[in-house]
This record gives C-alpha cells, structure tokens and sequence, in this order.
C-alpha cells in the first residue's frame, strides 16, 4: 500500500469564470446554495448543482455512479470500482471534468479508466449539460462537470480555528469498508505583522481517504463468453475486489481583494479486472480465483494520480484577474498473467501495459466591468501533455499534445429580470504522435518483420467557437436558451490505436485522416415554481457534421472482432423533465426523466442510431423529512432533521441500435432510502442508510459493456454511513 504525500492548496475559484447559477429555482427545503467563484459570469446553459450533503445521500461505488440517479446523467461502468460519469449520452473525451478550475488528466481514453478524484473532499458539483468548450475548450463538446471543494478564503472568515469531520461508510454487495476525515482551520493575521498589507487570513484544510472492497455480486450463476458457459463462484463476479487511498491538503491565504492558495491532492488504487473477461487465461491459469474475494489477482490495474494546483486571484473595484496553474502527473500499470498471443511468444513479466502521463496547464481570466450593466471577460487557456508507454501489449502510442486557446465574452445586464451573454473562442492544437513496431517478428512471406503498429504522426488543429444565451428571471419563471458551436480535437486514441481492449472485447484500430469533431449545439431550460409546485423542462438539439466513433466491421483479429475509428454527420436530440409537487410540507412527490435520440445520416451506419446510446428513463419518487421534537433541550439545543423516501428507477428497451449492437430490454428497480441528523452541543452527527435495487432484480444497462458478455448488473445492496463533524 503506499502512503499518499500530499501538502497543497488553493483558493477554490474556478479559473475560467466557471457559470454559476445561485438563483436556481428550487423548493424551499432543497435549497441548493452555490459556491460562489470569482468573476463568474451568469450561465444560460441547463445546470444542475449538486451539494455534499446530497453525494453523501447518494453514496455509491463511485462519483460516478453516485451522480447516475440525475436526470440527463449517466454512468459508464466496468466493475465496481470504476466509472466515468456522461451527460446526456456523451462521456469520455467528450465531457470535461473541471477540478477546482483545472481540467482534471489521466488516462481517460480508457473505458474502464475512473477518475482519480476523492469524492469525499468534494463539497460542491455543478454538471452542465450541453457544449461549454467556450470555457473548458475541446474536451466539453458535450458538457462539463465542475467539482469544487472548499477553498474560497472569503468562505473562512466565519470560521471555527479547527474543525473537521469523519465518515465511517460500508457497501454489502462488494463488501466495502472505508472511512474519510477532514481536518480544517483558520489564523487571523494583524496587519501589524504583515507590513504595508490588510489584515489577513491564513486558512488551511486536510482530507484523507481509504476504503477497500471486494469482489462483486450479480444476480445469476453464469454468462456466455467465446460460445463458452462460464459458472460463477457464489454469483460473484471473480477478481474485481480493489482498494484505494486519497488524500490532499490546502493551504492559502488572503486578505478580501487578494488571495492565493496551493492544492496537493495524490490518489492511488488497485483494483483487479474480472478475470474472465480479458480472455479465456481463466480456463488455463493456475491462479485459483474463488481463493479469496478480497485479493486481486492477475490480470489487475493500478493508478497513482499526483495534481498540484497553484490559484491565485486579485480584485479590484472595476476588474479583476485570476491565474491557475497545475502540474499532474498520472502513472498507470496494467499487468496480466504472461501468455503468448498470435506470433508473439510468451512475455519475460506480467507488465502489460503502463502509462506515464504528465500535464502541465495554464489558465488566465481577466474581467472588467465596462459599465454599470456590462461585464467583459477575457481568457487565455494553455496545456502541455507528454505521454510514454511501456510492456509488451500495445494499444495507443507515445504523443505530445501542445494547445492554446483564447476567449471573450460578454455580459450584458440588459434588465432587472434579463440577462444576455456571447463569447467567440479560438483554439489551436498539435498532436505529435511516435511510430511503434512490435517487439518479437512476424512472418510475412518469407521473411520476418517487426510490424508497424503505429505510424509517426504530427497533426495540427484550430478551431473557431461561438456561443451566445439568455437567462430571465422573474415571479416564478426562469428561462435559460442558448447556441453555440463547439468543437473537440482526436486524442491520440482515436488516431493511432492499434490493438486488443480486452474489457469491451474488441479489437480497436486508429484513423489518421480524422478530422476535429464539431457540433452546433441549442439548448433550452424553462422553470416555474411556487410555494407547492416546481416544474422543469430541458430540451437539446445538435448537429454534428462530423462525429467520431468506433464502427464495427465484418474482420476480425486475434479472435476478436474489429472496430474501426470513423467519422459520420451525426444529429442528436432529447431532453429532462421534472416536476415536484409538495401536498404537505413533511412531503415531497417529484418524478424526473430523459430521453435522448441520436441518427446518422452519413456513412456505413447511415440510419442507425449510435452505439450504447442509453435509453429513456424515468426515476418517481416518494419523499417524507421532518424535524423531530426536542424534548432535553439542554443536550440538543437544535432540532434533528431525518428523510426517508422510496423511489423506482425505470427505463425503456434500447431498440435503436447499430449492427451488431444487440439491443437490451427495458427494466426497473425499486430503492429505498433514509437518514438522520442530529445536532450536540459542539458537534453534528449524521447517519444514512440505502436500499438498492432491494428486489434483486436482474437487468442490462445499455451503456455498460460487460451486457456484451450477458453479465447484468449489480444485485441488491446496502450502504451505510455514519458521520460527525465539530
């Protein structure tokens, strides 16, 4: 196990004038009060903001999959321990996930790749739905998800001089156990200390996190592989067991217009892969799998990500300016049982696979308030990426990616209740990309060759974006619209892969002709809401005239079939509702849902939709919170709040596929929740229970891969937490 070394901080702050909307119609009693970020501008894109208490409600495996249960959200999983979220159909590489105002970088090319975040120290996520490259550049063509922790030094000055908290959480499907702890605390510095400056405030802030699962269940005996009938020992799936550490630490200072921070944050995790799902080494292993559900054996991945983030920011009557820089650092390994594939002997070591990437990023914003009703704002966004690749299993090469980006935008106050924004974008990229030929001969005639598996690359990409909105609020209402176009450059993937994803069960080849991905994009959110009421519709469209996806073919290599990297005019459309109504003031009956419909009009799939598109879904709930009366009021000078509250998730059958996608049926969950809080005299303790899919119901989730090998997912499960902070 390694010791996470962490010692940093930063002022929260998103660097990019992060959209921040805290006037968000909601319900009185789930009120969601936003964090609020220097110089952010007000958003007219659909948003939904998502407080701690509410991730600690929704407490999942993952981040991921704890935001599955939003409407518009989903989860890409493989195993329990790995997950990467989507909005609206669109993950990956096509969706920004925004640290603490830096676009956080790992080995996100990968399906089965989670993201190297504690979601314990997260105090604050905004998901915004739709293109938001304007701000973020090229990876948010389909949307972005801003996670923030508490770091804004304004945010300390009410402040205990030390406090924190503790969390004790377990899972009873894979076993878990973990727990988490946070550590804060605040120093007012005399101006008579600090000459020529203002009264100061030196905050800092520690978090810590372990938890360890083991393998998990589903609900059946066995599932179909290679035409093979594979048994599972106690329906679990073997040797998915894992374990992970994360920890950070935040030190800033600042005196009300001026403030700087410095942020470490390490996170590191092994976790194994099913094992019969990277091929058939099961059958002819000597490893004995159903040992123990809590090791993890061969074939297994392990993750050390190291971030340290530097923000600083200065405010003045009229303008202000912020600066972000970070340096990450993510090491990844993938090892497996050494067995000989093809003409390739047998390996010296079990290394398959690793990944060393390392990325440097720079990102200004100035803002300056021309008038009494107009705001601009101007960015300038830099990132240096530098990966190298090593083991004997090669899938994507060694590159270096070098991009800038410039932007400016608009805020136009254009009435008490109107507000009108704009913003043009450039954007320039060069990816250079290294030639690898396989490390043992081929027969190719009569001669042996080193094959090429990937050719020397260098690329160049620029892009121009727009995007333009209104937001009106007033007595009830609030409308968001906006249009823009966005865009997003081929990683290196895309271009130059060449070989076996083992957990998708494909054989993957690059396109080196692929052009920048573009999409134009319209977006529209209407809400009202009274004292009883709140309903909510959120409607996209999009036309992309050159979406990148992998398309299955008629060959086949090494024993799989092949997909290739291709591009198609794509149109997308869709959108949320929700509705609460609140007969009593001790209930809330909401029900929320999505749909989303995709078409090609283009290409070898011209017709067919796109592949593992998710279904529609609609998720009723039933939802009781009350205070309890207090009766020594000596010992609980403030009443306890509790919840409890019952809720299905259901969703459709996923007809629209793409040949030979096989389509899933529709299914449903009943899950069941409750909490309660109670407030001490010098401290609050906390304690949440979940239900999941409590009548084990057996189902395929169309965006998870392993329903390609006839594995369902997760069985029932209950999670626990119990918490105190002082």
């Amino acid at each position: 196990m390694y010791i996470l070394t962490i010692l940093s901080a930063v002022l929260l702050s998103v660097l990019t004038g992060m959209p921040v909307d805290s006037s968000s119609l909601r319900l009185e009693e789930v009120t969601v009060t936003a964090v609020h970020r220097h110089s952010s501008p007000i958003t007219s894109q659909s948003s939904v903001e998502v407080p701690a208490e509410q991730l600690k409600e929704q407490l999942q495996s993952s981040l991921a999959q704890s935001l599955n249960g939003i409407a518009g959200v989903q989860a890409s999983s493989i195993g329990s321990g790995q997950a990467r979220p989507a909005v609206r159909g669109m993950g990956f590489n096509r969706l920004a996930v925004v640290h603490d105002g830096i676009r956080h970088e790992g080995q996100q090319w990968g399906d089965d790749h989670g993201l190297e975040i504690d979601r314990f120290a997260i105090d604050h996520i905004e998901i915004i739905k739709g293109a938001s490259a304007l701000l973020y550049g090229s990876d948010a063509i389909g949307g972005a998800v801003v996670l923030s922790t508490r770091g804004r030094g304004a945010m300390y000055e009410d402040a205990k001089p030390i406090g924190g908290s503790a969390q004790f959480f377990a899972r009873t499907n894979n076993k878990l156990f973990g727990a988490s702890a946070r550590v804060e605390g605040v120093k007012k510095i005399p101006s008579d200390q600090v000459p020529h400056t203002k009264e100061g405030t030196f905050y800092w802030r520690v978090n810590a996190t372990y938890q360890d699962y083991a393998d998990y269940s589903v609900p059946t005996d066995s599932f179909e592989y290679y035409s093979y009938r594979i048994p599972l020992y106690k329906r679990t799936l073997r040797n998915t067991a894992g374990r992970e550490a994360d920890g950070s630490l935040t030190l800033g200072y600042t005196t009300g217009s001026w403030h700087t921070c410095l942020r470490v944050y390490e996170t590191w995790a092994r976790s194994g892969f099913f094992a019969n799902a990277h091929g058939l080494e099961v059958r002819l292993s000597d490893i004995d799998y159903d040992r123990s559900d809590r090791d993890t054996d061969l074939p297994r991945q392990e993750v050390n990500h190291l971030k340290v983030l530097w923000h600083t920011a200065y405010s003045h009557d009229h303008w202000g300016v912020e600066v972000n820089a970070a340096w990450q650092h993510n090491l990844r390994l993938e090892e497996s049982e050494p067995v000989s594939h093809g003409y390739m002997p047998t390996p010296p070591d079990t290394r398959e696979r690793q990944f060393s990437k390392h990325t440097g990023t720079l990102h200004a914003l100035a803002k300056w308030n021309v008038a009494a009703r107009h705001t601009l704002r101007f960015g300038l966004q830099g990132e240096v990426q530098h990966n190298r690749r090593s083991g004997w299993g090669f899938i994507i090469p060694d590159f270096e990616q070098y991009s800038a980006g410039l932007f400016a935008a608009e805020e136009w106050r254009a009435s008490r209740t109107l507000t009108v924004n704009a913003g043009v974008r450039y954007d320039y990229a060069h990816m250079d990309i290294h030639a690898y030929r396989d490390w043992f001969p081929t027969p190719v005639g009569d001669t042996a060759v080193y094959q090429e598996r990937s050719a020397a690359i260098a690329r160049n990409f620029h892009s121009f974006t727009w995007s333009a909105g209104l937001r009106y609020a007033d007595k009830g209402w609030l409308v968001r619209a906006n249009i823009g176009k966005a865009f997003r450059t081929p990683i290196a993937k895309e271009l130059g892969t060449d070989g076996i994803n083992y957990h998708i069960f494909r054989y993957e080849a690059g396109n080196t002709d692929l052009q920048p991905e573009e999409s134009y994009q319209a977006d529209l959110s209407v809400a009202w809401e009274n004292e009883y009421v709140r309903v909510q519709v959120d409607p996209f469209a999009g036309y992309f005239p050159n979406y990148i996806y992998l398309n299955p073919t008629a060959e086949y290599r090494e024993g799989l079939q092949l997909y290739r990297y291709t591009q198609a005019q794509v149109v997308r459309a869709g959108g949320e509702a929700m509705l609460t109504v609140r007969p009593w003031r001790h209930m809330d009956i909401s029900v929320q849902g999505e749909y989303l419909f995709a078409r090609q009009l283009s290409g070898d799939k011209k017709g067919y939709g796109l592949p593992f598109s998710p279904p529609w879904r609609v998720m009723p709930e039933l939802r009781f919170h009350w205070e309890t009366p207090l009766v020594h009021r000596t010992s609980l000078p403030r009443p306890s709040l509790g919840y409890a509250a019952i809720n299905f998730r259901v969703c459709g059958a996923q007809r629209d596929i793409v040949p030979p996608e096989k389509p899933t049926d529709g299914w449903w969950t009943l899950n069941l929740s409750a909490g309660q809080k109670f407030h001490l005299s010098s401290c609050e303790l906390s304690i949440s229970l979940k239900a999941d899919n409590i009548l084990n119901t057996k189902y395929y989730d169309h965006t998870s891969y392993y329903r390609l090998i006839d594995i369902p997912e997760a069985g029932w499960n209950i999670s626990v937490m119990a918490g105190v902070e002082f």
